[in-house]
């Protein structure tokens, strides 16, 4: 079975993966876990995802602030991405709202706001298991 790619914007939202990480061991659902910034690891980011193309089924982008790192993996695959929200300043309505606003031709799902959860729940639900 492809892994669960879980990219988390920056060590301040761990706690956002942990939920989602619970949930998948659950179901003993393969996963990875990933440090990388759309800004601050750009060139990283991008080899990442073409280093996992073939290995990751669904991409689960955990992000605050501007939001950006859904919006981009989705930019760089076809593969499912799935966004999730971190409250900050603004109780996570400027991350949610910058991650429903994609244009057209880059789809992400969103999540509510700190629901690692759901995300990984809407993973399996595309994985069919």
């Amino acid at each position: 079975m492809r892994k669960i790619a879980i990219i988390i914007g920056s060590k301040s939202d761990q706690a956002v993966a942990d939920s989602a990480i619970a949930v998948l061991k659950e179901h003993h659902i393969p996963y990875e876990v990933q440090v990388l910034s759309a800004h601050r690891n750009p060139e990283e980011l991008d080899r990442y995802v073409k280093a996992n193309e073939d290995s990751v089924a669904v991409f689960i982008a955990i992000a605050g602030l501007s939001a950006a790192l859904p919006g981009v993996l989705a930019a760089k695959t076809a593969k499912p991405v799935i966004g999730v929200p971190v409250s900050g300043k603004l109780l996570g309505l400027d991350a949610l709202l910058s991650m429903v606003q994609m244009p057209p031709g880059v789809p992400v799902g969103v999540v509510g706001v700190d629901n690692g959860k759901n995300a990984a729940l809407l993973a399996l639900r595309i994985l069919n298991v």
